[in-house]
Formats: structure tokens, sequence, C-alpha cells
């Protein structure tokens, strides 16, 4: 899709399965499950949708899904299946080495685990030639993780990156190129970063894991795997609000239906009018 002279498309690195109880947090399995039906596992199936964007002459990525290092036993667990990034990159006749910026919302394994492959037993940067951009403070819980959400951080995803000189850390909002703008959206980790997308008069804001998918745009309906849910609720307030009054496409990171929708009010409730970007 065009926004102006900005370009971007979705590419998924394939489906992951996450518990659906961790993923509405409180609310109860009788509503959730009317609109993600969980497996025998309880878990749903959950897209991992990256973007690739072309503007002011650079090719960015956002965020990088799973990637490919995940032990048998792992993959099993979270089910993960493609197609992948690669595949997506490729279909849009990109290399690895053609991406100039990649940018992680945060670093939980489902968002920057295909910052990095292995190579002749190598963990090394999957595109070298790109600076990866993350919020110094994400990095910094990353490297120190709680017990609470120790699992969700796994260093060989952005480690080598830092080794390898190839990551840049930020502190709050920041201008990539004109037309791409990083917004610090706390709630889901103290400092995840939203992307905002403007061109042509138009605007496109990718929720990253603050509105994971469109069964998340009630107020209340917050992932159990949030640090601070009502910081989150908060945010969700905000955002979905502008995005409605301003008419902003939405990108929802986990949807594998509706990755881009038009959010409207309707009888008090906010619903999403799915959007094909081609």
């Amino acid at each position: 899709m065009k926004l102006g002279d900005l370009e971007f498309h979705i590419v998924s690195d394939g489906h992951v399965l996450l518990d659906g109880g961790a993923m509405f947090g409180v609310v109860p399995r009788p509503l959730w499950e009317k609109k993600m039906p969980p497996d025998t596992r309880n878990r749903i199936a959950l897209a991992m949708n990256c973007l690739v964007i072309r503007a002011g002459g650079k090719r960015i990525l956002v965020d990088s899904g799973a990637g490919g290092k995940m032990s048998q036993k792992l993959r099993d667990i979270y089910g993960l299946d493609g197609p992948f990034l690669l595949d997506g990159l490729r279909a849009l006749d990109l290399r690895p080495e053609d991406i100039d910026i990649v940018i992680n919302t945060h670093l939980h394994f489902d968002h920057c685990g295909g910052n990095t492959c292995v190579r002749k037993g190598e963990i090394i940067p999957t595109f070298p030639n790109a600076h990866y951009l993350v919020q110094a403070g994400e990095l910094d819980h990353a490297m120190r993780p709680n017990e609470r959400d120790k699992s969700s951080y796994v260093q060989e995803n952005f480690s080598p990156v830092g080794a390898a000189d190839r990551l840049f850390l930020l502190e709050g909002e920041h201008t990539v190129t004109p037309g791409v703008e990083l917004v610090r959206v706390p709630g889901h980790t103290a400092h995840m970063q939203c992307v905002k997308l403007t061109g042509g008069g138009q605007t496109a804001f990718f929720f990253a894991d603050l509105v994971p998918t469109p069964a998340h745009l009630p107020l209340p309906w917050i992932m159990g795997y949030d640090l601070f849910p009502m910081t989150t609720l908060e945010n969700k307030k905000r955002w979905i609000s502008e995005a409605v009054r301003e008419g902003w496409i939405a990108l929802f990171a986990h949807d594998p239906r509706v990755p881009a929708a038009y959010l409207r009010s309707r009888d008090g409730d906010w619903e999403a009018e799915p959007l094909s970007i081609g």
C-alpha cells in the first residue's frame, strides 16, 4: 500500500500458538473463545506480522517474528509454522542484505527472533547491513529480565546484533526517515514502541502488542503478559481514540485474518473494518 511516496507491505513470519487465557488476561474464556477458538491445549493461532517499508530511500523492516533458531521442542510448544519472513521478503524481491533498518517494537522472542540466524554454527545478524533500532530501556530490561517475563527474552536474538555493532539505542520518540516515526508506548513492556507511518494525507499505525488483534479493541481485553496493564489501558484509550477520530489505518501484529483495518466507533464499542492493502 502507498501513503504518498511511502510504501509498505505486511509480511508474515508465520504462525505461533499461545495460551488463550494469557492472551486475554482477566477476560473469561466463554467470551474470548467466541472470537478466537483455542485448540485442545488451550492455544490460539496468532500471526507474527511484520512490516516492510520503503521510505526516504530506505528499506525498513519492522519486527522479525520468531525466526528459525528455536529447538524442535519449543517449535512444538509454540506450534511455529510458515510461510516465514524470508519467504515474504523474497516475494518482494528483497534479500536480507537489502534491508537498511530493522525496528524492534520490543524484544520478546516473537518480535525479534528473526534478528539473528545461524551460519556455520555461529549466531550472526540476519540483516548484515541494517541498523537495528530499539529503545534503550527495552534492551536494558531484556538483558536483566525478572522472574515473570524472563522466558520471553532470548539473548541470542539481540546480543549478537550488539556484538556486531549493529544495535542503535533510542530514548523515546524518534523519526527514522520522513514519514516513519517511532512512538514509545509502555504497558506491555516499559519501553515498547509503536510505528506511525504518514504520507499522502494518510496515516497507518502499527499497534505492536498494545492492541495485538482486533479482539483486543475492548478496553478491558488486555493480555496477561502485560507488565503494566493499567498503563496499557490508558494508552489504549489514547491511541485507539486517535485512530478512530483521525481515520488511521490500524495495523495488527498478531491477527492472522485481519492484519489491517479501519477502526470505527459503533454503539459505544470499537470495531475493525478489514482493509486489504495488497
